[in-house]
This record gives structure tokens, sequence and C-alpha cells, in this order.
């Protein structure tokens, strides 16, 4: 029986190792998803800073042509 218990060991040492190799990749998979978002809040947050820089340059213009 003791070839038996090492062979269960074995596998159930395996599984574990296997659970803890997922866990690690999605965890690694949701930091990057993380990091894309905040990516693109930067980005966005970026582009609506030089609209508003654009339309008051734009009125900014329009006055002083008066």
């Amino acid at each position: 029986m003791g070839l038996m218990d090492d062979a269960k060991d074995a596998l159930d040492a395996t599984g574990k190792k296997i659970g803890r190799a997922v866990d690690d990749a999605k965890e690694r998979i949701e930091d990057k998803s993380d990091e894309a978002k905040a990516d693109a809040k930067v980005k966005h947050a970026e582009a609506e800073r030089d609209a508003t820089e654009a339309k008051n340059d734009f009125k900014s213009a329009l006055r002083d042509d008066n």
C-alpha cells in the first residue's frame, strides 16, 4: 500500500501545484486588465484636456478678432 499512498500524495501535490499556477495566471491577467483600464482612463482624460484646451484657444482667438 505504500506505493499507492505515494502515488496518491504525488497526484495530490500535482493537483495543488496546478491549482496555484492557474490562480497565479488568473491574477496576472486581472492585473494586466486593471492596468489597461487605468491607461485607457489616462488617455481619455488627456484627450478631454486637449479638447478643452483647443476649445478655449478657439474661443480666445474669436474674442481677439472682435
